[in-house]
């Protein structure tokens, strides 16, 4: 019952040691599937810990009672010592792994050459870092155009920067041309511009009124757009190619083709939010790779993966965008430093290559096999399996809340999205066997809470 045994005779060769780790490691992996982990009691590191110090943290976060101590590769590990398949990759960021002992030593030894000065001037990283992204996206089928960068910290400092830059394109137009169309089921960050474009009232509501000037329509449907979008007054169009917190909703070539005409023929910007969908999560460098150049946007934006974890955004801009900034148009204290511009040049290297690509897509295969027969098997349960690349969902008939802490209690790390789905956005280099082991523990999962 712990898998696949081996030959007698190549047994024999083994080390007794050996032969032991292989029927420890084989009795894990089958413990793991079946088993669920004991709720940390009273008297446990996790419950000493949270009650000495989870009260400090603002209530705007709603967690279980579990300490992440460490991670490797595309585990995790608990205060407890128990450890979990990660199939989250702290929400599409750790694209090669947790604790990636090349990010680790990059950190390490910038820490001890310079850690910041600011933005006021160059340091050997940051301006390199842009380069590399224009020319890179450019090599791998990315917008054509990609002529300069903004650095930041955060996804959603990488949106209101495209927000910004979009506002003063048409404002040199028009004094009334600022307002941006978004679509329903977007989202696009938590500060106040980037709320303002996130179509959801649980976010928005308790803050309205948010930033005026924004409409809301419907993706893959033209007509919503062409009913909001007026020449005088329409600054930018923003979407993402594939909406993750909306539920792993891939918008089709076709519609994002015809949001690049709308946008040319009212003279306003395209903007795509990668934040999520890029860095090779889609199985193409940028989720907008897979477009005609013709159809690139003016703006993208670019984050979470692309510092495996260390902060570190991107806001890239076509050359007619990058005419119309001027010094201090905007700014960031941190954005660029030494730490994260290094990391993410590493980072990139590792991703942008035709081989790893390769990789997630085959990665990405075994996901989908496995994903259907589940949904085959539970058919009365499961209603689509959605998404590109290793960024994918399994769309249910009712809420899977519950299966996020079922899973969890098994040893398999998941989290939800909107539209009652369950998304995947592992570490890009995950191997086969953990994508497996983790999909049986999930199936697993489904029909201990549902059957």
């Amino acid at each position: 019952m712990f898998g696949r045994k081996l030959p007698i005779r190549q047994t024999a060769l083994l080390s007794s040691t050996l032969r032991r780790d292989l029927l420890k490691s084989a009795a894990r992996r089958y413990q793991s599937t079946t088993a669920t982990y004991q709720e940390p009691g009273p008297e446990s590191k996790t419950a000493k810990y949270i009650e000495e110090n989870g009260s400090s943290i603002v209530a705007t976060y709603s967690r279980p009672n579990f300490v992440v101590a460490k991670g490797k590769g595309s585990y995790l590990y608990d205060l407890e010592g128990r450890q979990y398949i990660d199939f989250s990759a702290g929400i599409a960021v750790n694209s090669l792994g947790h604790s990636n002992p090349e990010v680790a030593q990059i950190i390490s030894d910038q820490a001890n050459e310079l850690v910041h000065t600011s933005s006021g001037f160059h340091n050997l990283y940051s301006s390199k870092l842009s380069k590399t992204i224009c020319d890179t996206t450019k090599a791998f089928g990315g917008m054509h155009d990609a002529s300069a960068v903004f650095l930041g910290n955060s996804g959603t400092e990488a949106n209101e920067a495209a927000l910004k830059f979009a506002k003063k394109f048409g404002k040199l137009q028009n004094p009334d041309k600022y307002e941006v169309i978004a679509f329903k089921d977007s989202f696009h960050g938590r500060t106040f511009g980037a709320l303002s474009v996130t179509a959801n009232h649980k976010y928005q509501d308790p803050f309205a009124p948010m930033a005026p000037s924004v409409k809301f329509a419907e993706p893959e449907n033209l007509e919503s757009v062409e009913k909001l979008i007026d020449t005088n007054k329409t600054c930018a169009i923003i979407i993402e190619p594939i909406q993750g917190e909306g539920g792993i909703n891939p918008i089709s070539l076709e519609f994002l083709t015809n949001l690049r005409k709308l946008a040319n023929k009212h003279n306003a910007l395209l903007i795509f939010d990668e934040i999520q969908c890029g860095m090779g999560r889609s199985g193409k460098l940028w989720a907008h790779s897979y477009l005609p150049k013709e159809a690139h946007p003016d703006i993208f934006t670019s984050a979470k993966a692309l510092g495996n974890g260390f902060p570190v955004s991107a806001t890239i801009v076509s050359p007619k965008v990058n005419a119309i900034l001027a010094p201090g148009d905007h700014g960031s204290t941190y954005g660029g430093n030494p730490i994260a511009a290094r990391v993410g040049l590493y980072v990139l290297s590792q991703i942008a290559t035709d081989e790893f690509l390769k990789g997630v897509n085959e990665k990405s295969q075994i996901f989908l096999k496995k994903l259907e027969e589940i949904k085959a098997k539970h058919s009365d349960k499961v209603t689509t399996i959605k998404g590109k690349g290793l960024m994918l969902g399994i769309q249910f008939k009712e809420s899977p809340a519950k299966l996020v802490d079922a899973a969890r209690e098994r040893g398999l790390i998941v989290i939800a999205a909107g539209g009652n789905t369950i998304r995947f956005v592992p570490s890009l280099n995950i191997d086969s066997a953990t994508i497996e082991e983790g999909l049986n523990i999930f199936e697993n999962t489904i029909s201990a809470v549902f059957d």
